[in-house]
């Protein structure tokens, strides 16, 4: 019961402090492009309305969830086979550190010409930049799978499907799951990036519409709105992460009572 206070205190408790330094440090501010915080909290409720979550933040968020779906599935998937092949590894590598090299929100305009200006373009922004930490993250966990496990399996004749649901995806599950963790929030700037492109509607396109018209505690509300989903976000990721891997932080914690 004890562990309940500290670890709402360390979820919290920096956040916290930051709104509250934040709070101080603008209470004087005269600033135009830097107002009050309480100037902002304030616009709050007054911009995201429901009828305005509903025309720019659920769009928004349903193009999040597809893209990191896309971007989940296909980088298992091919991470897993690249990972198992040391033939396959050796020739995809040298591509795989060329792509990941190249700053996604590059992609965006390039992008932009074959898939237009549509959600079909926006999710695949988001795929494509979320892909490369699950795939590469993949690769490796797949590559470090202990090879006693490997040859016990191989032993009592343990293949296909079945060692892959029993031995590899549990083996390289941790290092699955950092790249997961990585890729949130990668699609989450891209999301926002996507928006900003010829766009009519969502989170990003609304931002920089009070950017260009000038409402800046209104735009300040946005950026405020974007990090609470994103907080969101993590932390329902960790509460999914820990249940999925409840062996692992199991010895985890049984390595550290030790």
């Amino acid at each position: 019961m004890n562990r309940v206070p500290q670890r709402l205190a360390a979820t919290f408790g920096l956040p916290a402090l930051l709104v509250a330094f934040w709070w101080w440090a603008s209470a004087d501010s005269t600033s135009f492009y830097l107002p009050p915080l309480r100037q902002i909290i304030a616009v709050f409720p007054q911009v995201w309305t429901v009828d305005r979550l509903e025309t720019d933040v659920l769009p928004s968020l349903a193009r999040l969830a597809a893209g990191y779906l896309l971007a989940a599935a296909g980088g298992i998937g091919v991470g897993v086979l690249i990972g198992r092949s040391r033939v396959l590894r050796g020739i995809a590598e040298p591509g795989l550190e060329f792509f990941r090299a190249i700053p996604p929100p590059v992609l965006v305009p390039v992008l932009m010409l074959f898939a237009g200006i549509g959600d079909q373009m926006k999710i695949i922004v988001i795929a494509t930049g979320a892909l490369w930490p699950i795939l590469l993250n993949t690769v490796e966990g797949v590559r470090a799978v202990d090879p006693v496990l490997v040859d016990t399996a191989r032993a009592y004749r343990i293949s296909g499907l079945r060692r892959l649901r029993k031995l590899t995806l549990p083996a390289a599950g941790p290092q699955i799951f950092a790249g997961l963790r990585q890729a949130v929030s990668i699609a989450i700037i891209l999301m926002v990036i996507s928006e900003m492109f010829a766009a009519n509607e969502g989170l990003g396109f609304a931002i920089i519409q009070f950017q260009r018209s000038f409402a800046i505690p209104e735009m300040w509300s946005g950026t405020i709105l974007l990090g609470l989903i994103g907080f969101g976000l993590a932390w329902a990721f960790r509460v999914v992460e820990r249940r999925v891997l409840f062996w692992y932080f199991g010895m985890r914690f049984e390595g550290r009572r030790r």
